[in-house]
């Protein structure tokens, strides 16, 4: 038996432990059910669980959930539509979430791959220190893949 304090009472039969926690104003909890004896605790139960819910809600709400973004280009997209997925990717990584960047190759291509490299290169230089590269560029069949995550200019900007 532990009392309110968290020091040891020692072994007591169980009525005697129920009205030494009465006589307290407060709860006898089982905190080891499986020892030998079992373990009770003398607590205020319900202040103990408001405590435990507070504690889980600022641990939620510290979390961050984000998601992944894609955002598909083939080797010949024009220069127009290059800048408007780059404002996409923009946007998504002021929302803080995480942008994959898919080249797709298709028929004659497949063989040259170093285009989209470049193209991989060219968005990861634009947005340079502001951003992590993840996922470097990397093959997947035929596709080149990238993952970008938001770098400490975002998270800066997202709690101002």
């Amino acid at each position: 038996m532990v009392d309110e304090e968290g020091g040891q009472v020692g072994i007591m039969r169980t009525l005697d432990a129920l009205d030494l926690a009465r006589s307290k104003g407060l709860d006898l909890v089982e905190v080891a059910p499986n020892g030998r004896p079992p373990v009770c605790r003398i607590m205020d139960y319900g202040k103990y669980l408001y405590q435990q819910s507070k504690r889980e809600h600022a641990a939620r709400k510290k979390q961050r959930n984000f998601s992944v973004k894609e955002i598909k280009l083939r080797p010949k997209t024009g220069e127009h539509d290059y800048l408007f997925k780059l404002r996409h990717i923009e946007t998504f990584l002021s929302k803080l979430n995480k942008v994959k960047v898919t080249i797709l190759f298709r028929g004659r291509e497949r063989t040259h791959p170093e285009i989209g490299e470049k193209i991989l290169q060219r968005i990861a230089a634009h947005f340079g220190e502001r951003v992590i590269v993840e996922q470097p560029p990397r093959f997947e069949g035929h596709n080149i893949t990238m993952v970008l995550a938001p770098g400490g200019h975002y998270k800066e900007a997202a709690q101002s």
